[in-house]
């Protein structure tokens, strides 16, 4: 589970039929103080209704401000309330209906992770990291050649940001919900579309206007054209809205490529030594099979490239090697989940590295190296793995943590 990802309840929880599940994200501007916290990093997870499962599944920000907006919490409330009302209800009009499946979830709106709209007097500017260059050029090869849509990140550094609230009627109407004791002068958006169908005819440049929780621009095809082809060559572009001959009355909206200033994995340490994987590339790992005893499991969940090869094309191969690694291990500790889980050693890092005349690992958790007698079982199951990759030095060196969680089995 990540930021703003969700589970769903099929069946009654906590005593009603209407509770659907939970929406989990990261605290921002929330007061933590008097709670007890785990280590960082961590998610809260606030209980949703059944009517509010469909924009936990398809469109989360929008949910998460509107819960902020109704509790006027910014930007959304920490502490679940039981059996209250839904905020939203029947779907009806609204323009997701026409970015993103609704219905039965098969497709959503593609957002591209942070990835800033920031809304000012008189201007708007769409902040794109530099490193999603590929998943912007993904988007604009994918998407309908008049229209392009993108959902953006929240932002902390906008002081407001914009709410969409259903009405008794169904109807969708915008609000703004702001931090404690701020003026409002940069706001936030969840979403921008470009549509490229504006008539030459029209007298007008270019028009953007607020759509719900996000901002419409109305462009000509051919700005349409220029816009794609700034996208594909990684270059700012500017689109002036407003009538020739508007002066003052003129609107920019500026797309930007900037650095991203948000470090990966902030806050994650190792098991093994508390070293900082803060900035150090990570990728999930889903293992096919689970490693059971004693009602406990054990789950390789993430892998750590602290050195890799400068052979780019190596990377899925790493991947598949993690994977390799993590199933050999995890089938090493299962014997002892049940005695490994009780000395407190539920969070355990490996760590390997090698190159072409070196080949080692170390596997610890809470700041120490496990004992011997795991050791030994490790050196049985990872070796032949290990030594069966490290013949292939067009993948050196390497060094990568896997980590690795001992839970319970509830169901």
């Amino acid at each position: 589970i990540g930021n703003l990802e969700n589970i769903t309840f099929t069946e009654s929880f906590l005593n009603s039929k209407d509770h659907g599940g939970f929406l989990f994200l990261m605290p921002t501007f929330q007061d933590l103080n008097e709670l007890p916290l785990p280590n960082s990093p961590f998610l809260c997870g606030i209980l949703i209704q059944k009517l509010e499962v469909p924009w936990a599944k398809v469109f989360p920000i929008r949910l998460m401000l509107r819960l902020g907006a109704e509790y006027s919490v910014y930007p959304c409330p920490l502490m679940s309330i039981r059996h209250r009302k839904p905020l939203f209800g029947e779907v009806g009009h609204t323009i997701m209906n026409l970015l993103a499946d609704l219905r039965n979830f098969q497709y959503t709106l593609p957002t591209i992770d942070g990835l800033l709209i920031h809304m000012e007097m008189g201007k708007s500017c769409i902040k794109i990291p530099e490193c999603r260059y590929s998943e912007i050029l993904k988007l604009i090869n994918s998407s309908n050649e008049h229209v392009i849509s993108i959902g953006a990140s929240f932002s902390t550094e906008a002081d407001s940001h914009l709410v969409c609230v259903q009405n008794n009627e169904g109807q969708y109407q915008t609000q703004a919900n702001s931090a404690a004791g701020q003026p409002r002068k940069v706001t936030g958006a969840s979403f921008v579309v470009f549509n490229g169908a504006l008539k030459v005819s029209s007298g007008f440049l270019a028009k953007s206007s607020i759509v719900e929780d996000g901002l419409m621009v109305q462009i000509t095809p051919e700005t349409m054209e220029a816009l794609r082809q700034a996208l594909r060559e990684k270059r700012d572009f500017r689109i002036t809205c407003g009538k020739p001959d508007a002066g003052d009355l003129e609107e920019d909206v500026n797309i930007c490529w900037v650095e991203s200033e948000e470090k990966v994995n902030k806050g994650v340490v190792s098991p093994i030594d508390g070293q900082s994987m803060e900035g150090i590339p990570s990728e999930r790992i889903f293992q096919e099979a689970d490693f059971e005893t004693d009602d406990k499991l054990v789950k390789c969940t993430e892998v750590f490239y602290l050195l890799r090869g400068p052979d780019s094309t190596s990377t899925a191969s790493h991947y598949q090697f993690a994977k390799e690694v993590g199933t050999a291990c995890s089938a090493a500790l299962c014997p002892h989940l049940k005695i490994l889980k009780e000395n407190g050693m539920s969070k355990i890092g490996l760590r390997i590295s090698m190159d072409i005349d070196m080949v080692e690992y170390r596997a610890g958790s809470g700041g120490q190296l496990l004992p011997q007698h795991y050791l030994n079982e490790l050196d049985s199951a990872l070796v032949p793995v290990i030594h069966g990759r490290a013949s292939d030095t067009s993948s050196l060196p390497l060094m990568m943590e896997l980590f690795f969680f001992l839970i319970e089995n509830l169901f």
